[in-house]
């Protein structure tokens, strides 16, 4: 498959704390956006559905553990990873934030490397039981399903993998090299009409709507 760059969403009411860990874990790759707080940090999170988000403890208004229970009722970030940061004095805080949903928590002060190996660590964790929310269909890489609608539906291996890389990277055009060479491989001998079967019988199962074809060129996953 070909690497998705990850989303994570940082959350601290301190902009120079927000600009350090943004800056070090662009260095990373990570598709990195930012909220000064909580209220800002869920319509951020609802429009952008983040890998994992990184929540400060103590912010004025909206504290991180309100925000982290807020975000948690939201369907599209069950499996979001939230993380928080917390002083080392902040004991009842790491424990009201696991309480609320987070999934770990970072003492400050923070070092670059630490912080970094941390991210990583988590989102490993992550996409070993990875499930894919885009507009309209859940991909659910652990139990190798689609469910649309709330229905699911089950779909041979190649299909499935197809359907994974097109909804990596939504309006990307995928062209067939690519396309056979990531889910056939390079040493598989398949012709142009193996790519088209297999993309007339996805619009069979999911409708229509989802892949575009782009004439003399490849396919692209389209949200509406």
């Amino acid at each position: 498959m070909s690497e998705i760059q990850q989303k994570i969403l940082l959350i601290d009411d301190e902009e120079d704390i927000l600009e350090f860990l943004k800056y070090n874990l662009e260095k990373e790759d990570y598709h990195v956006f930012t909220a000064t707080n909580g209220i800002d940090a869920i319509e951020i999170a609802k429009k952008e559905w983040p890998d994992l988000i990184v929540l400060d403890v103590m912010m004025p208004g909206m504290d991180g553990v309100e925000t982290c229970t807020e975000l948690r009722e939201i369907p599209q970030l069950k499996d979001t990873v939230i993380t928080f940061l917390t002083a080392r004095s902040e004991d009842y805080s790491q424990i009201a934030g696991l309480e609320a949903g987070a999934d770990d928590y970072i003492t400050k002060p923070i070092k670059p490397r630490v912080f970094t190996s941390k991210i990583k660590s988590l989102l490993r964790r992550k996409n070993q039981t990875a499930t894919t929310i885009t507009e309209g269909l859940v991909i659910d890489l652990e139990k190798h399903l689609i469910i649309k609608d709330g229905n699911e539906i089950g779909l041979p291996k190649k299909e499935f993998e197809l359907i994974v890389l097109l909804a990596s990277k939504p309006g990307k055009v995928f062209g067939r090299e690519e396309i056979l060479n990531t889910i056939w491989g390079g040493d598989v001998v398949v012709g142009d009409r193996t790519i088209d079967v297999h993309i007339r019988k996805l619009r069979e199962k999911l409708g229509d709507s989802y892949i575009k074809t782009i004439k003399g060129v490849g396919y692209k996953y389209e949200i509406s």
